[in-house]
């Protein structure tokens, strides 16, 4: 299934799923069965997930897809937990060693936008920022020191994630990344919440990132150094991932970064990720402070 946060006519946010470019509203075409909103409907669990099959199975949706606003699918979970440095061909670009253990940030629920809402910073707070496609693992029930061979079952399906950075912030002393990763805007997710049954290997999808049409991220989920079963059971293991909870996996090379000379976004830059399987999530970059879009 494709299950997608939807607003039509300005009204407020609902539950949907795609089905031939048409949207069924979860909730409505239910009868109230199903929640009006993707965390209710995550919270309800597999049973809420066959419900939704079989409404899918038997119905038509009226709602046309381009004649509605795609939100986040997932707008509002406990947290988002980010990996860094886990693609072998992005630790290659940087010149580091292969971490030892996982590198972990965080990243705010108020950093998460949908699909064609606008990427806003503030040059006067900084002026690197940069792209980064990844690959998102949304998680379908609780879990606490889940095992990587039962990890799977807790994986309710997988997103486009931009993970935009602000590196002159990032790199800061004192930091700790917070800022630099956390800026408002700075966590594009979507377009689709894909349920983990679509994607026969999440370890196995090509990743690409475009900006302004241009290739700047080429790469394959399989050069993931920690494998998402490894980060489920290492994760759970220290706290709780609750159902809506984002894991975000790691980019691989080709980042802004690290071009010679480095490329940084800059207003009126548009930026695609697209995973196999997940569709494209595209969004424009602004600055908040009076500068003109070039």
């Amino acid at each position: 299934m494709k299950l997608v946060t939807y607003q039509a006519n300005d009204a407020h946010a609902r539950l949907g799923a795609v089905s031939d470019d048409r949207i069924i509203d979860l909730h409505q075409d239910s009868h109230g069965e199903l929640p009006e909103d993707m965390l209710g409907f995550l919270q309800l669990g597999d049973s809420a997930m066959q419900t939704a099959r079989e409404l899918i199975a038997t119905t038509r949706g009226d709602i046309e897809l381009t004649s509605v606003k795609l939100l986040s699918p997932i707008t509002n979970p406990s947290k988002v937990v980010a990996i860094g440095l886990n693609y072998m061909d992005h630790v290659r670009e940087c010149n580091m060693d292969i971490p030892d253990l996982a590198t972990m940030f965080c990243k705010y629920p108020s950093a998460i936008i949908g699909n064609q809402e606008e990427i806003r910073w503030s040059s006067s707070l900084t002026q690197k920022v940069d792209y980064e496609a990844e690959l998102a693992v949304v998680i379908g029930k609780t879990a606490k020191n889940v095992s990587e061979a039962d990890a799977h079952a807790y994986i309710a399906g997988y997103m486009n994630c931009n993970d935009v950075s602000a590196r002159d912030l990032q790199l800061r002393a004192g930091d700790q990344w917070l800022r630099g990763k956390c800026l408002d805007s700075f966590c594009p997710l979507g377009p689709y919440l894909v349920t983990r049954e679509e994607i026969n290997d999440p370890q196995k999808l090509s990743i690409q990132c475009r900006v302004n049409d241009q290739l700047r991220q080429d790469s394959n989920t399989a050069e993931m150094i920690y494998k998402i079963p490894y980060l489920m059971h290492y994760l759970s293991e220290a706290f709780t991932l609750l159902p809506g909870d984002v894991i975000v996996t790691g980019t691989p090379h080709g980042v802004g970064a690290f071009r010679d000379p480095p490329i940084w976004l800059q207003a009126g830059d548009i930026v695609e990720v697209s995973i196999e399987g997940l569709g494209s999530l595209t969004n424009r970059c602004a600055i908040d402070d009076g500068q003109a879009a070039r």
